[in-house]
């Protein structure tokens, strides 16, 4: 090797900060990807220097996100592939284990996506992990930078903290780099979850139906007007999607009224105290309820 290092005249020190450049640049790259697929379908005909200016990504310049957007099919005169959005050459992907299981069980496939939401000229991320059996959020995280530490491992962790998984639980995202990152690898790893990856979106159908419900049923309502009060509107719309809005495929129930009719409650972890509230589920049920029911003898019946 020192041969080589002495061939291209770099000492071994220098040849090897810079590898680590060079690849912490293309870690960051791929991190935007399913972020630049969102912007691109919520503003079809924005040439990538337009989606540059709203995205306003950490460690990259305008001429290398315009060459990362071309280069991945995000350039306005070709046709987009949607078998690109999130796969390039030389990721780590892992095969896709959800397809053709049935599911009987809660903690048996987690399902996680990112998005993002902007406020004013900024955009934030959030991550949602959601239970497939049950489609309770079991971990989430509203950030103000994409990377793996501040997306996916905070909404990993708490979703352990509060589910403790048995050790055949399947982790199932998109190909993000946020989901096979060092890092996130380390803790999947460590708790004998499987890892699982889709090549398309339609291969994670929930996980994105998620994202709109948040986004489009409860946040543009509570309308957040800084980065604080989205990450607790975020955690407000959570606990309104667990514990009171009826799923049709549910049996018109909310997903933690679902796991509680399951043998044993349902419920896997010891202490089941989503977001850390202190009242029980019944008393917040209650307390929504008689919210409703104040808001509905205040309006006015004009016809």
């Amino acid at each position: 090797m020192n041969r080589v290092y002495d061939y291209i005249s770099y000492r071994k020190q220098s040849f090897h900060q810079k590898m680590n450049r060079l690849l912490k640049d293309k870690e960051r790259q791929l991190l935007l990807l399913p972020i630049i697929e969102q912007l691109r379908k919520e503003h079809p005909g924005l040439a990538a220097r337009q989606l540059y200016l709203i995205l306003k990504p950490e460690g990259i310049g305008r001429d290398k996100f315009e060459a990362l957007c071309f280069e991945h099919g995000y350039k306005l005169s070709r046709k987009r592939s949607f078998t690109r959005t999130t796969d390039s050459t030389g990721v780590v992907r892992f095969p896709n284990l959800v397809i053709g299981r049935e599911l009987t069980y809660i903690n048996q496939v987690w399902s996680s996506d990112i998005t993002y939401y902007q406020i004013s000229e900024k955009c934030y991320y959030l991550t949602f992990i959601i239970d497939l059996y049950s489609r309770r959020i079991v971990g989430y995280c509203a950030s103000d930078r994409l990377l793996t530490e501040y997306t996916t491992i905070p909404a990993l962790k708490m979703a352990l903290r509060d589910r403790r998984p048995g050790r055949d639980l399947i982790f199932h995202s998109d190909g993000g780099g946020q989901y096979y990152c060092k890092e996130f690898l380390d803790i999947t790893t460590k708790c004998k979850i499987k890892n699982s990856m889709c090549e398309v979106a339609y291969e994670n159908p929930f996980a994105e139906r998620v994202n709109g419900t948040i986004k489009n049923q409860y946040l543009k309502g509570y309308a957040p007007k800084n980065f604080n009060q989205l990450k607790a509107m975020t955690t407000r719309a959570v606990r309104n999607y667990n514990y009171v809005k009826p799923h049709s495929s549910l049996k018109k129930l909310s997903p933690v009224a679902f796991e509680k009719l399951m043998p044993a409650g349902g419920s896997s972890p010891l202490i089941d105290d989503f977001c850390n509230y202190s009242n029980s589920d019944q008393l917040y049920q209650k307390n929504h309820q008689s919210l409703v029911r104040s808001i509905a003898k205040k309006t006015v019946n004009v016809f």
